[in-house]
């Protein structure tokens, strides 16, 4: 026991120590130099202190000197072996080590890439949303409508409990569902006559967690692309339902459809779609597709994740 940890003693000693070695000697190659040395040194003193007081030396005694010789060579055999396989699982424990650090540092890496992503997205959602507002209140000042100076008021409440979310990463369908009604009220003061709308919300999906702006930029969407351009308007429904791990979110409206709207959707929906695939990790779809006899229905399907859950 006492030659081992001597032997320990040494494997640890040279790990540490010298700091700086010279280029062509490897401190393994010292560790188990030393670890060989320490053998017989450790043995050599042993015996010369457990000599009792007048008795002769041990290489003196037959026995003895035999069981000196024997301790040195199973010890200088079979310690450097030792040592050699501690080395081995030390550096094989090491390159764990390292290769978890790494994976680790590049998963936060990757994490930061994302919410980078995700906050650029949201930047360009927020002034093409405020935009395409001010573009409609600029129609009625320009009609000369009476309704402006309230459509005008409106906007002002709507943007103060609007515009301090878009940088929340984000937030509940509750909150979104909020921020949908006032804007479609909002529309509806601007064209009464052309806009009607309706929600129908399941309660359980209201504190859902949701990326900001993604049933306003479906129902913005539906406005500005299939109500703007009919001549008669339309109307727009507006689905919530949660059906257990799931959460469906559709919008359907009656406007021109996709045939008569203009070239494209816009850029809101190509950006939800990069955003949810961001937030979700691309477990969540968004569809698009045409509504008989015309209109547009816009459907998100992703996880149904509580509020606060991780």
């Amino acid at each position: 026991m006492t030659i081992g940890l001597a032997a320990m003693l040494t494997f640890g000693l040279f790990e540490q120590w010298p700091a700086r070695l010279p280029a062509r000697l490897a401190r393994w190659v010292l560790q188990v130099l030393g670890v060989a040395v320490s053998i017989p040194v450790a043995t050599l003193l042993i015996y010369v202190y457990t000599t009792k007081a007048g008795s002769p030396a041990f290489w003196h005694d037959q026995d003895r000197l035999q069981g000196f010789s024997t301790l040195i060579f199973l010890g200088i055999l079979l310690a450097p072996w030792a040592a050699l396989g501690a080395l081995v699982r030390q550096k094989d424990a090491l390159a764990r080590h390292q290769a978890l650090a790494f994976d680790l540092e590049r998963s936060e890496l990757e994490r930061q890439a994302l919410d980078a992503r995700l906050h650029l997205l949201q930047a360009q959602v927020a002034p093409h949303f405020l935009f395409n507002t001010l573009a409609n209140v600029q129609v009625l000042v320009d009609e000369g409508s009476p309704q402006a100076s309230a459509v005008l008021r409106n906007l002002i409440a709507y943007l103060r409990a609007a515009v301090p979310r878009l940088n929340e990463s984000v937030t509940t369908l509750g909150e979104e569902l909020e921020l949908v009604r006032a804007y479609l009220e909002l529309m509806h003061m601007r064209m009464p006559d052309r806009l009607q709308f309706a929600l129908h919300v399941d309660e359980a999906a209201r504190s859902l967690r949701c990326p900001p702006l993604t049933l306003l930029t479906l129902v913005e969407n539906a406005v500005r692309h299939g109500i703007d351009p009919s001549e008669d308007g339309g109307r727009i429904d507006i689905h919530v339902q949660r059906h257990g791990a799931r959460c469906l979110v559709r919008v359907a409206d009656t406007g021109v459809g996709l045939q008569a709207s203009s070239k494209s959707l816009g850029t809101g929906l190509a950006t939800l779609r990069e955003r949810l695939a961001l937030a979700f990790g691309g477990d969540a779809q968004l569809s698009v597709a045409a509504q008989y006899p015309h209109g547009v229905s816009a459907e998100v399907d992703f996880p149904a994740r509580e509020a606060g859950a991780p």
